[in-house]
């Protein structure tokens, strides 16, 4: 009953784990990171992020790329920072590298590159905490694939051994607009292009939802101005709220549908979802993530879009 996700992993070795999107999204994949340091992985973090990194005392790797530790200093929103805290108090000290949100493709290309082969890294698995990275273009709304596709288009271009896309938070995206209905029926066309690696469920109960769970209350307690929409939500998930619940006041003045579906994680091959991403060409040139925001907006007024459907459950 394994799922092919966790096939294609026993061969690897040396692994890379990042946040596809900014922000909180490293936090989906310490799961993962868990796992595979039970198994006798090597596994490196990194994150594309929010931070202002030029301003925190963290190394500079390349153009845009840094080193975070739990001893970095930064301002007080640093997800990279705080996450390598809590993961220190569970004896665990990975690397952990930050790559500037102001970077295009090309440039962000280039740091994946060079982190690969700094830690000869066999396996990539980028991590979204919500479901936009399945975005192919066209749908009546893309909540925030702008950072998203930029990683996904940047790593497609990486040559390495096995390149992998995990998705999580089912749903959490109704707060920006985004259309579930879409969602599903381009899972459903990855499934028919074999490129879908199946899906799992944590619960709180288990060891790794449990912990998970742990590590979001450690996070709110150390940014509390900023505590995650995304993070929160599949928290709230775990524990088994539903409905307009809100864990967060930033999500105040909106309606919510925390539900089970949200502790979901889907696996894909990455380079089969950007194969499917209609406006990935045009922003490989890139070199500014303004440049990519400019082309996905390009793309969209002159792309026909899908009708909004609601899912009939």
């Amino acid at each position: 009953m394994q799922l092919p996700f966790f096939d294609e992993l026993e061969r690897s070795s040396k692994v890379l784990i990042a946040g596809v999107g900014g922000g909180f999204d490293i936090a989906s994949g310490i799961p993962l990171y868990l796992h595979l340091k039970s198994l006798g992985k090597e596994v490196v973090l990194a994150n594309l992020s929010f931070t202002d990194l030029a301003a925190t005392d963290c190394e500079c790797l390349c153009f845009g790329a840094y080193r975070v530790t739990p001893d970095s200093l930064g301002g007080e929103y640093f997800p990279e920072k705080h996450i390598l805290q809590w993961l220190k108090l569970e004896n665990l000290m990975p690397e952990m590298f930050a790559f500037s949100t102001e970077l295009g493709v090309i440039p962000l290309q280039e740091a994946y590159r060079q982190i690969i082969a700094l830690h000869q890294i066999d396996t990539l698995i980028l991590v979204d905490g919500g479901t936009d990275c399945l975005i192919f273009g066209d749908e009546p709304g893309i909540a925030t694939i702008v950072e998203d596709s930029c990683s996904m288009v940047a790593t497609s271009k990486v040559q390495i051994e096995r390149k992998f896309l995990v998705a999580t938070g089912f749903g959490v995206e109704k707060f920006h607009d985004f259309n579930h209905y879409c969602c599903l029926e381009n899972i459903s066309e990855l499934i028919k292009q074999n490129q879908y690696l199946g899906a799992l469920t944590l619960t709180k109960n288990m060891k790794y939802g449990k912990l998970y769970y742990e590590m979001v209350q450690y996070l709110n307690e150390k940014m509390p101005n900023d505590r995650s929409i995304v993070a929160n939500s599949i928290a709230s998930a775990l524990d088994g709220e539903f409905g307009d619940f809100h864990a967060t006041e930033k999500t105040s003045g909106s309606t919510l549908f925390i539900n089970p579906i949200m502790a979901l994680y889907w696996f894909f091959w990455l380079d089969g979802v950007v194969a499917r991403m209609q406006f990935s060409k045009q922003i490989e040139p890139s070199i500014t993530m303004s440049d990519v925001a400019k082309e996905v907006q390009m793309f969209r007024i002159l792309t026909k879009k899908r009708k909004a459907r609601e899912i009939p459950l």
